[in-house]
């Protein structure tokens, strides 16, 4: 079996990721951290290298807390890139960000501030409700102590303090009654000798709760006290630093009066316990349910405060009854923080009890409203109602935000899709236009620009056609020019052509006449394109037919000018040098109809070498002006005697009408000039000379015109001379045998 076992990673991705942690800043990080950790649990057993082991592992893990943050960035990176290319998941998420998170960020921002108000504003009808108590204990006391001041013995004492406990019972379950002797000095009152000296405490009520205080602590003054004390339902006391919170803790409202004398006897001690009935009066008139009490255990005199007690009635069950599909009154668990004395060194505590409330019992006892009109059920509809309607509105938000985001990428998408199948080259798939906005107009340029540019490709293929065909007529235009040079003893010729276009008017042809005597023909067909080559084309074989017929170039040129004249098109014409070179008369007759001027560059026989632009009369070809008898009357011929050396130049108006950029044209007699100096230079290479002059002066300008160029230069011409009247001795005889055989 072949191939990496299951569970275990392949040759590649193991070697993949031994260059990632080797090759990336994470992985050298992660390799340094996780080295640094091994070498410091290492070092760690052994005593000595202690203090060197912790730096050690503290390195160790910077390093790897670099390459985790390194790593967890990538990541980031490479999820965004992955889940936000999208154009739709960006929008959606930008308008979740936007629109959705604020209103999620204000409702959690306003539920928690009600809630916080709400719980405030409970934890103060709390304590309102526990200081209330508080306050009637106070007075249950002051009351008592003041009855009290004229008893006459202890029984009676007893008796009228039982009477007080029983009514004060009806209102307070549990409520108990002490009084314990005390020996005060209370400065600023009037001294009483009716009070009796209590020596025992005397109890009335219940005292289930913790037993009678024994004596007054010194902490309580003549003007007695009233606070919050809490007891536990254990029979042993909490020792110091040991937290009571394994034991139920209650609390009870104990107040202390003395009787109104400079040196009073005892004290009445007032205890009110928060029984579940009391608990539950003070639900009633407050709607908040007071729980267990946990007293904090602290340093001083708060390291114990709560005093052993017991279990007055069995633990109470909060039956709280929510009405169903009615939020508003489903208990809410709160903490209640409040102070209470320890009763030994009087010092505050503090405390914590559990507590339960609803929103709407809370509300009602806060805006208690009277009259015909029940002003807090309107208020409540109202703030429901709000928030329905505000809901109502953040959800067609977040349906129309999400609708617009979706018409949005929708588009996008098409758009996409669209360029997408351009880019395979499909230029027929349209884009369904659904709206009539912005993307609806782009959709539809869109369209109408794949529709321009499957037409584009179109006239691209028939441009390339046409291309190819005249690719095609050019090459056959320049199989009509002399591609092989003309093989003539004491003569050297050289042409180039270079149509503006892909075909040209330009035409120049050498045609031997007979053994001494050759035809040099330059001509230019007015315009440029297929018209102008095809005029070309007709003009090289009635110049082949017309060679043989004359010798005179004049003759050759005034029967040209009658045959083209009847089928050349009105609006065009043509210009055209012929000459005759005939070797044995040593001369070049030439005329010229209309066409530039011939250069001469007399040889070195002669006693002036300048050049000379010789430019004899004559008409365009093609006029249809007359019958022909103005182009005969201005047609002139002229002959040039020639000499070893001689040098003559035939172009067309493409070469000096070639411009620079800056508009100058390159003209005749920089022509004539350049032909000068370049006379002597070797005859293969003065028409790249010529024609690289030419390129360089017009530099990036394009060109206008057809190039054409002929240099004639002239050898020994008596030698050739000679060369050739054997050749011709030898064909005449040639051609009597042949008529005496016949």
């Amino acid at each position: 079996m072949s191939g990496p076992l299951p569970f275990f990673p392949s040759r590649d991705t193991t070697a993949r990721v031994g260059r990632w942690l080797t090759g990336t800043f994470a992985g050298r990080a992660l390799l340094l951290g996780v080295a640094f950790k091994i070498v410091a649990l290492v070092l760690r057993p052994l005593q000595a290298s202690s203090g060197v082991a912790d730096p050690i592992n503290t390195i160790g893990g910077v390093g790897l807390v670099v390459a985790a943050a390194v790593l967890l960035y990538r990541l980031y990176r490479d999820i965004k890139g992955v889940l936000l290319w999208r154009v739709r998941r960006k929008l959606t998420l930008s308008y979740i960000f936007i629109g959705f998170v604020p209103v999620i960020l204000v409702i959690v921002l306003f539920t928690t501030s009600g809630l916080l108000l709400l719980y405030s504003v409970g934890q103060y009808v709390a304590r309102s409700g526990l200081n209330s108590t508080v306050t009637q204990a106070a007075f249950l006391a002051e009351s008592a102590a003041v009855g009290m001041q004229g008893s006459n013995s202890p029984n009676e004492m007893h008796e009228r303090l039982q009477r007080r406990q029983a009514g004060a019972e009806r209102a307070f379950p549990f409520v108990s009654y002490a009084i314990v002797p005390a020996d005060r000095v209370c400065s600023g009152r009037r001294q009483s000798s009716e009070n009796v000296s209590v020596t025992r405490v005397i109890a009335a009520g219940p005292w289930r709760h913790v037993d009678p205080p024994a004596e007054i602590p010194a902490s309580v003054g003549c003007d007695g006290t009233s606070s919050l004390v809490a007891y536990t339902e254990s029979e042993t006391t909490p020792q110091r630093g040991r937290d009571v919170t394994d034991a139920p803790a209650r609390l009870v409202a104990r107040a202390v009066a003395w009787p109104d004398d400079a040196v009073p006897r005892f004290a009445v001690v007032v205890d009110v316990p928060f029984s579940s009935t009391l608990v539950e009066q003070i639900r009633s008139d407050t709607g908040i349910d007071i729980g267990n009490v946990t007293a904090s255990l602290g340093d001083g005199d708060c390291s114990a405060p709560v005093l052993p007690g017991h279990a007055i009635e069995p633990p109470r069950k909060r039956t709280t009854t929510v009405a169903v599909g009615n939020p508003l009154r489903k208990p809410v668990e709160w903490v209640l923080f409040f102070d209470f004395r320890e009763w030994r060194s009087g010092k505050p505590c503090q405390a914590t009890a559990s507590i339960a409330m609803t929103f709407l019992d809370l509300y009602t006892r806060i805006v208690d409203t009277q009259g015909a009109v029940d002003l807090r059920s309107g208020l409540v509809l109202i703030i429901a109602l709000l928030g329905a309607l505000f809901l109502i509105i953040q959800m067609a938000a977040l349906i129309m935000g999400l609708t617009l985001a979706r018409s949005i990428t929708g588009s996008i998408h098409e758009l996409f899709t669209g360029t997408e199948r351009v880019r395979r080259g499909d230029f027929t798939h349209k884009i369904a236009i659904r709206s009539r906005d912005q993307l609806g107009e782009l959709a539809e340029s869109f369209n109408s620009m794949t529709s321009s540019i499957e037409d584009l490709l179109h006239e691209k293929a028939e441009k390339e056609r046409m291309e190819q065909e005249l690719r095609i007529a050019r090459s056959i235009q320049m199989s009509l020019l002399p591609t092989e040079p003309l093989a003539t003893p004491g003569l050297s010729i050289s042409a180039h052509c270079e149509p503006a276009r892909e075909v040209g008017g330009d035409y120049y042809d050498y045609m031997p006449i007979d053994d001494h005597r050759v035809g040099l023909l330059i001509a230019d067909v007015a315009g440029k394109g297929t018209s102008a080559a095809l005029y070309m084309a007709e003009l090289k074989g009635l110049m082949l037919s017309l060679t043989q017929l004359h010798t005179s170039p004049r003759r050759l040129l005034i029967d040209a000018n009658r045959i083209i004249s009847r089928h050349l098109d009105s609006r065009s014409f043509i210009t055209i040098t012929y000459a005759v070179v005939d070797i044995d008369a040593r001369t070049l007759t030439y005329a010229r109809a209309g066409h530039c001027p011939l250069i001469y560059v007399p040889g070195p026989h002669a006693t002036s070498r300048a050049a000379q632009i010789l430019a004899p009369d004559g008409l365009v070809l093609g006029l249809q002006i007359d019958d022909g008898q103005r182009f005969n009357r201005l047609l002139a011929e002229a002959t040039v005697p020639l000499g070893a050396g001689d040098l003559f130049l035939f172009y067309t108006d493409g070469l000096t009408e070639a411009m620079d950029p800056d508009g100058n044209i390159f003209g005749d007699a920089r022509l004539a000039a350049l032909l000068q100096e370049q006379a002597d230079a070797p005859f293969g290479q003065l028409r790249e000379r010529i024609l690289r002059e030419i390129e360089v002066f017009s530099g990036p300008t394009e060109q206008q015109d057809d190039m054409t160029i002929l240099l004639l230069k002239v050898e020994d011409v008596g030698k050739a001379a000679d060369l050739a009247r054997p050749r011709a001795e030898a064909q005449a005889e040639m051609a009597g045998a042949g008529g005496r055989r016949s």
